[in-house]
Order: C-alpha cells, then structure tokens, then sequence
C-alpha cells in the first residue's frame, strides 16, 4: 500500500527541492501556501466552468504554471542552477504570455468605470478570491526577494488576470461600489501597457491590497 504520509515533517520542518529543509511557518513555505489556496480556487473556479470550454482550459494552463512557481520558490537560492526554465523557474516568457492574456480579455468588455462589488456570479467570485489570495503570495514574496527572480512579477500579472477573468465571465454588466446601477464603458484598444497603466487605465479599478491599492 502507498503512503501518502512520510512522519519527516513531524518535527516542523519540510524539505526543499534539491535538498535542505526549511521550518513549516518560513516566508518560503508561507508564500507557497498562499499559492496552493489561489490554485486551490482556481479550482472550484474551473468546477464551474464547462469541460473544454475556454475558461477551463485557461484555468488548466494558469494551474499548471503556479507548479512552476511553487517549484522555484521551494528552491534554495543557493541551488537556483539546477531549476530548468518553464518547468521549475518561472520566465519572462510566462510573465509576458500573462500580458498578453490580459489585454486580449479586457478587450472583450466593457469595462467597469468603478470599483466592482464581487460576487455577480459564482465563477467570478471565486475568482476574486483566488485574486486576493494571489495578492497575499505578492506581498510575501517581496519579504523574500531572490535575485533574477521573475515570482513577484508572475504572480502580479496574474492577479491581474484574474480580476480580468471574473469581469469577463460576468459580461458587460457589472454592479459599481457607489451607487447600485449597473455601468461600464468600453476598454480602450491599445497597445501592450504596463503594469500601472493597466490599472490607471481600468480608472483604478484593479483592486490591490485589501483596500483597493495599487500595486
């Protein structure tokens, strides 16, 4: 019979990829934590969603990249040589691809001209927890920064994307935090922005942390 319990972690401490072991309460296994939740709900997410469908597949994809991210950051940086791009450290090419995702579904909607009160449908609300849950990871991981590594920028992108995927499955109407009507306007087409201009451009409408901050 397979065991899934090993008793080695019985003393607090969990291994690393690659050798070492770390206490259970580190920053390193803390931000890995945090990913497991947002991956987590990304899972109830996909539940929701029909098989096959574009949402599912994204999802798929986004769930397969946050191993990668966990990989890495469960690596000693000592040990960062041995990670293998894109399957244990995460890329630019990843980030980028993000990116990418981002301004191809913002062009799909229009978009909210407030801050959006969560929860119009059940995709999109688990989705905006998944997205909290991505800004957590965030800010832990700038208590650990790793020199040439791409997790911060990674899991920025993606709780971008994820506020983007839970206003697109909702459509073009979206309740405002102001006021009850349902109003949105239409995302300018334009090219690649960055980071900060996504947000300015949304009328700071990519909640940060927890009080709608800017990241």
């Amino acid at each position: 019979m397979v065991r899934i319990y090993t008793k080695t972690g019985d003393d607090g401490t969990t291994g690393l990829l690659y050798g070492g072991r770390v206490p259970k309460d580190s920053l390193v296994m803390q931000i890995n934590g945090a990913v497991d939740e947002a991956q987590a709900l990304m899972g109830m997410a996909r539940a929701e969603a029909e098989s096959g469908s574009e949402l599912d597949q994204l999802l798929i994809g986004l769930e397969r990249d946050l191993y990668v991210l966990m990989a890495e950051v469960a690596t000693d940086p000592s040990k960062r040589a041995k990670l293998v791009a894109g399957t244990t450290l995460v890329t630019a090419e990843m980030v980028v691809a993000l990116e990418a995702r981002i301004d191809e579904l913002i062009a799909r909607f229009d978009m909210p001209a407030e801050f959006v009160i969560p929860g119009a449908t059940r995709v999109s609300a688990v989705l905006d927890v998944a997205r909290t849950v991505v800004r957590r990871a965030e800010r832990l991981s700038v208590a650990h920064p790793v020199e040439g590594s791409l997790v911060g920028q990674f899991l920025n992108r993606l709780s971008d994307l994820l506020w983007a995927m839970a206003r697109w499955t909702e459509g073009d109407e979206h309740l405002l935090a102001r006021d009850s009507a349902r109003k949105s306007r239409k995302a300018p087409r334009t090219p690649r922005a960055s980071d900060d201009e996504h947000e300015e451009r949304a009328g700071t409408l990519l909640p940060g942390d927890d009080e709608g901050e800017k990241s």
